[in-house]
């Protein structure tokens, strides 16, 4: 008699799934990596995996129409003569004109300026489209150093210095020739048309010592006004907090790997970095270790989209968190309403992640002049105002249900977790218990 009755259906191996076979076809067929946008796609612990413990007996809730819970957050203060004062706890995060059309940037600026919030430059230097729309704008200066001059330093209303980012930390960014057109050449100083890698690091600086010394000379040059950002990629958050709090800085800002990119290898997306949950306790217990806590801040990105991720972030320690992909979003990127487009390039609006190819049907992450007509930089700003309007809300929401009277009040004794390596992540217990892996408890 036999014991084995074979599926009906037959069965793909877990290791060599359809994707994996598919990736190394391509591979034996082109001799090259796989380049897209985006971020990690790999299902990763996250915010979702942390639930609020709302008010009852042992705490009470505020009243939503009635009582107060405030927003407002101070970037900046260590140091700097002019802090940044933001009305919401949440930034849009360094997306370059190059990888963004000039509308898309715009609208950017448009939308954090009606939301009372900053907005970043990214790689490529400072356009006047953005400058213009945006009360508060941080310039950053990367490795690549394109863009860069002590005039829009100036102009800046913070820098922030990038170390790495969160899909690819120890990588250098990717803009290709097809979305290098005659004004991202002329910022860049670079030929038209010829793809363009940034460094990995920054060219006069090797170490934590030189950082400090180039904090320093940022100071000088705009005369101790601006708040000095330092980024890093979710690698090693708590030295890398640390080593940058010691350097000087104002703000940190720390990017997990659900972080996206305008291009780079996928490879480096979903293989190197560490999930945002798993960043901010390193990161806040490196502060707390300096007695610079709430001091120095704490910007948290990589993957955020609602008001409750915002919450959450905030309660384990954060002072702030910043968006791009889900700003994005809000302004048109992956629109349904280009189906047929998205379609023509063997995508979906839910799928497309080729923002390197300059092809983009919603006009957003391209060069191309009459892609770029789609987007109506008023309305898309207006949009994108809404969407912070809704986190921030959002946010409030959860922190009066927790019985706080400001979003900041929130802590880590006001979640839980439903998962162990959530659990462990966050420092939180998993939920029904008051266990944390590694700290005991039952």
């Amino acid at each position: 008699m036999s014991y084995h009755n074979p599926p009906t259906e037959p069965r793909i191996s877990a290791t060599f799934d359809e994707y994996t076979m598919s990736e190394i076809r391509r591979a034996a067929a082109t001799g090259i990596y796989d380049i897209r946008g985006g971020g990690a796609k790999r299902k990763l612990p996250h915010f979702d995996d942390l639930l609020f413990l709302g008010a009852s007996i042992s705490r009470y809730p505020l009243e939503g129409y009635r009582e107060k819970c405030g927003t407002d957050v101070v970037l900046g203060a260590r140091h700097a003569r002019k802090p940044i004062e933001l009305k919401i706890p949440i930034t849009i995060a360094g997306m370059s004109f190059g990888s963004l059309s000039g509308p898309a940037k715009e609208a950017l600026g448009r939308g954090a300026t009606m939301a009372g919030t900053s907005t970043t430059t990214g790689d490529g230097g400072m356009t006047e489209e953005e400058r213009g729309h945006s009360e508060r704008l941080v310039y950053q200066y990367l490795p690549s150093r394109y863009g860069m001059n002590p005039r829009d330093l100036r102009r800046a209303d913070a820098i922030e210095i990038v170390v790495g980012q969160g899909a690819k930390p120890g990588g250098g960014g990717m803009l290709l020739g097809q979305k290098i057109s005659d004004r991202v050449a002329e910022m860049r100083t670079l030929p038209k048309g010829i793809d363009q890698r940034s460094a990995s690091r920054h060219p006069d600086w090797t170490g934590p010592d030189d950082l400090e010394i180039k904090i320093l000379e940022l100071r000088e040059l705009t005369d101790w006004e601006k708040p000095i950002y330092v980024k890093v990629g979710g690698a090693r958050p708590y030295y890398d907090t640390a080593l940058a709090v010691k350097a000087g800085a104002d703000v940190v800002v720390v990017d997990g790997m659900q972080g996206g990119t305008a291009a780079t290898q996928e490879v480096f997306i979903e293989h190197v970095g560490m999930p945002t949950l798993a960043c901010i306790r390193p990161a806040v217990r490196a502060l707390q270790d300096l007695g610079m806590h709430r001091k120095v801040q704490l910007i948290i990105s990589g993957g955020i989209r609602n008001g409750a991720d915002v919450a959450k972030a905030l309660a384990l320690g954060a002072d702030a968190v910043s968006i791009g992909t889900a700003a994005l979003i809000a302004i048109g990127e992956n629109d349904p309403r280009w189906a047929a487009d998205y379609q023509a390039l063997g995508t979906t609006a839910a799928a497309y992640d080729d923002w390197h190819e300059g092809r983009d049907p919603a006009g957003i992450t391209t060069q191309d002049p009459e892609l770029m007509k789609r987007v109506d930089p008023a309305v898309a700003g207006r949009r994108l105002a809404n969407y912070l309007k809704v986190m921030a809300l959002e946010a409030q929401t959860i922190a009066r249900a927790c019985g706080k009277n400001h979003v900041h009040n929130l802590e880590p004794e006001d979640l839980c977790a439903l998962t162990v390596p959530a659990a462990a992540m966050a420092q939180v217990p998993l939920a029904g218990t008051d266990w944390i892996p590694g700290k005991g408890g039952y």
